[in-house]
């Protein structure tokens, strides 16, 4: 792929950077390497703070020695309930440095699930990031009986709180500094009393059956992993991350704030869920990894711009691009790329590609990686097209991340890549699951021996529930879940994820399910995009007083069903949707409908509107 880009500075690299067998020793040897620089960055009222090594050392064993002053022995548990905000590294690299389990807790959970989670992993210490959160952990605290202390990041409106087992970070800080005088030493003895075979985290799947299960994670099986990303594609201390991803789930975890420990990457932290467009813009991340529903968004606000935008825009816009997508057809199949393209490239950059790459905040990208779910293959190429390559990988949470790569010099559309160098990864020949073996494969779900006799089999081979294939040359491909493969009334085998896929390439359509195991045709659950929707409708003199009367407005429905239309020309008659309707609600990580990851939970979105379902069919 060098005809398009230079790849001489995404080679892998497969030097260690920092010494140590457990993630708190990684951390404090990395600090001793790193001198005066800075490690972490974030906004907070209009202005970036910077976290040098040495502050956010300093914090980390203040913090640590505070966790000791209440007495947190080594093997106990602490959960971190809280957006990703600096304060979560800090607290989780504290926990570690204990000897304790560090758990995460998604802010979007309900109290209810704040008590189970606590609850099942024997939570001693919860570190909450407000008052918001507080009043959670507050609600079930009755029903702990294990759980100390509660210690709050963010004090505002706070201040004439008066509970005796409530307190700030500031004072655990301070505790921890007194702490720190009368026991000089007895932070480096935990760290070195640390094992590579401890428990190290615990990561709770997001329960989209049943309740959330805790994968469990050594100090080995991190370490293990964030060397071997680092045989994948290279990072370090000149490259600017941004972390705005859930930091209790893996991907951050690993790929943002374990692997920026390792490699020295600064972390700059978004100022809340709802600004990461404008923050990236300001960042210009040189590695951004994000989910298929982040990329969708980019690529819909650039699809919404443009036709705000001057007809000799657009045309400009369509041919620098059409010159972009022949070059990255000529690229992803191995081909030569002439002078005259390429000078014709330079051109359509300086015209309209890097003008699309900043209004999205990648210009300064080196790469882009995706993950976490299935993405449109139209829409990795289109990114190829702008100049910027998009790296597949694939993993879940009981893999500890990535445990498939795409090289930056063979990317292929559609596929999640090669197996990583780290692990084993292979196709099931009986029932065609993706399985995966190394050690990085997680140490088995917490309190549920059964579940893990289940997952991982007697070879060590883990059972992903993924069905996919592999080409001859080694790219692995998802199909499916092996529990949504739709079969039809008529014994057709159908792949839901790939048309899903393709509607989610609307700048119209957030998510869908498509529905039809056992029936003789299939239909679709849309989710609408709603900024892009309500600018349709006022674009075109659509009448709606709020979001439920926009999704019955007989104009969107028609818009809807013209994109259904689309994918439907691309597919075999038996695979085309017949049918469809739009969710009336605008859902949030709070409704039930969606994971923390904002995916619609196939299940429980088929039984909660099984009567609308039904309709379709009648």
């Amino acid at each position: 792929m060098s005809n398009l880009w230079d790849l001489s500075h995404i080679q892998p690299r497969s030097d260690v950077v920092v010494p140590g067998d457990t993630m708190s020793a990684v951390f404090w040897n990395a600090v001793a390497q790193r001198g005066d620089t800075v490690f972490m960055r974030q906004k907070h009222l209009g202005l970036w703070r910077s976290w040098t090594w040495p502050q956010t050392a300093e914090a980390v064993r203040e913090i640590a020695h505070g966790l000791m002053a209440l007495g947190f022995e080594k093997g106990d548990c602490a959960s971190i309930l809280s957006h990703t905000v600096i304060e979560w590294v800090l607290a989780d690299l504290a926990v570690l440095s204990c000897g304790g389990v560090s758990n995460g807790i998604y802010p979007t959970d309900a109290a209810t699930q704040v008590h189970y989670l606590c609850d099942d992993s024997r939570t001693t210490v919860l570190l909450v990031e407000d008052e918001e959160q507080l009043d959670k952990a507050l609600e079930v605290r009755d029903r702990l009986p294990l759980l100390r202390r509660i210690v709050v990041f963010d004090m505002e409106g706070l201040r004439d709180l008066d509970d005796p087992q409530v307190m700030s970070l500031a004072a655990l800080r301070e505790a921890g500094r007194a702490h720190a005088a009368r026991h000089p030493g007895e932070l480096e003895a935990r760290v070195k009393a640390c094992r590579p075979d401890d428990l190290a985290i615990l990561v709770y799947t997001s329960g989209t059956t049943g309740k959330p299960k805790g994968a469990m994670h050594s100090h080995a099986g991190i370490v293990h992993t964030i060397r071997g990303y680092n045989t994948i594609v290279s990072q370090d201390e000149n490259d600017e991350r941004m972390c705005f991803l859930p930091l209790c789930h893996i991907a951050e975890r690993i790929g943002g704030e374990y692997f920026g420990v390792y490699t020295g990457s600064k972390l700059n932290f978004v100022e809340n869920p709802e600004t990461v467009p404008e923050n990236v813009r300001e960042i210009a991340p040189t590695v951004f990894t994000a989910v298929p529903r982040v990329w969708e968004k980019f690529y819909s606000g650039v699809t919404i711009s443009l036709r705000e935008a001057s007809r000799l825009q657009q045309i400009v816009y369509a041919w620098s691009l059409g010159v972009g997508t022949r070059i990255a057809d000529l690229t992803l199949a191995g081909r030569p790329v002439s002078g005259s393209l390429k000078l014709q490239f330079q051109l359509a950059r300086w015209l309209t590609l890097n003008n699309v790459r900043k209004l999205i905040g990648i210009h300064r990208a080196r790469f882009l990686v995706t993950g976490a779910a299935p993405i449109s293959p139209d829409l990795v190429k289109w990114y190829l097209a702008l100049g910027v390559p998009m790296l597949e990988v694939w993993g879940m949470t009981e893999t500890c991340g990535a445990a498939t790569f795409t090289p930056a010099g063979r990317i292929r559309p559609g596929m999640i890549g090669l197996a990583a160098p780290f692990n084993e990864v292979k196709v099931d020949p009986a029932t065609g699951e993706l399985l995966v073996r190394g050690d990085n494969v997680f140490m088995g779900y917490l309190n549920l021996p059964e579940k893990t006799a289940e997952t991982i089999d007697a070879n060590g081979w883990l059972h992903s529930g993924d069905v996919g294939l592999v080409d001859a040359d080694g790219y692995f491909k998802i199909t499916d879940r092996m529990k949504d493969i739709i079969i039809t009334a008529g014994g057709k085998n159908i792949t839901p994820s790939e048309l899903e896929n393709d509607l989610k390439f609307s700048p119209y359509i957030t998510d869908a399910v498509v529905v039809g195991d056992r029936r003789a045709y299939l239909t679709a659950i849309i989710m609408v995009d709603q900024e892009n929707v309500e600018k349709y409708a006022q674009e075109h003199d659509i009448p709606f007083s709020n979001y439920a009367s926009l999704t019955r407005a007989q104009e969107i429905q028609d818009l809807i069903w013209s994109e259904i239309e689309r994918v439907n020309k691309s597919v075999a008659r038996v695979e085309q949707i017949k049918k469809f309707f739009l969710l009336e609600t605008q859902l949030t990580a709070e409704d039930e409908e969606l994971t923390p990851t904002m995916k619609l939970k196939r299940k429980l979105v088929e039984k909660k509107y099984a009567e609308r379902i039904e309709a379709m069919y009648h």
